[in-house]
């Protein structure tokens, strides 16, 4: 009898992943500040690793209930509305980086909209180049050898 092999999902939590997480969303950051007008950052390049930080902190604390909040507009738009809640988390993250003494600042709703956008498709790009995910490959046959 061929048996299924059972691969246990990766802990979220290891250093590693943590760590290739963090510089992910580092250079995401940074892509949206090369490329998106409106969004300036300037300062020493470990300050944006102190952004990416806050902003990855607002993302796991404040994003799940603002989408429970917001639950009938995500399902309306389709999800689309979820654009909305990462330039609002976005912004956010630019008052607490100003507050922090660091100089990262989105100038306004759609700078924060399309740089919301460039993060989410640069991360997406970047975890599925980093194969964060393992790959499992099942041979299923007949069961003759």
């Amino acid at each position: 009898m061929n048996e299924i092999p059972v691969v246990q999902p990766p802990n979220p939590f290891e250093p590693k992943r943590l760590l290739l997480r963090w510089l992910i969303s580092s250079l995401a950051l940074f892509a949206a500040d090369w490329i998106v007008p409106g969004i300036d950052f300037s300062g020493p390049g470990w300050q944006i690793g102190v952004v990416a930080l806050v902003f990855g902190l607002l993302n796991a604390l404040l994003r799940p209930l603002l989408l429970l909040l917001t639950c009938p507009l995500v399902l309306l738009t389709l999800g689309l509305f979820g654009l909305v809640i990462n330039a609002l988390l976005l912004g956010l993250t630019s008052a607490l980086a100003n507050e922090l003494g660091i100089a990262f600042h989105v100038a306004d709703f759609w700078a924060a909209f399309f740089g919301g956008l460039v993060i989410s498709l640069v991360s997406l790009l970047l975890n599925v180049l980093a194969g964060d995910r393992p790959t499992v490959v099942v041979r299923v046959g007949d069961g003759k050898n």
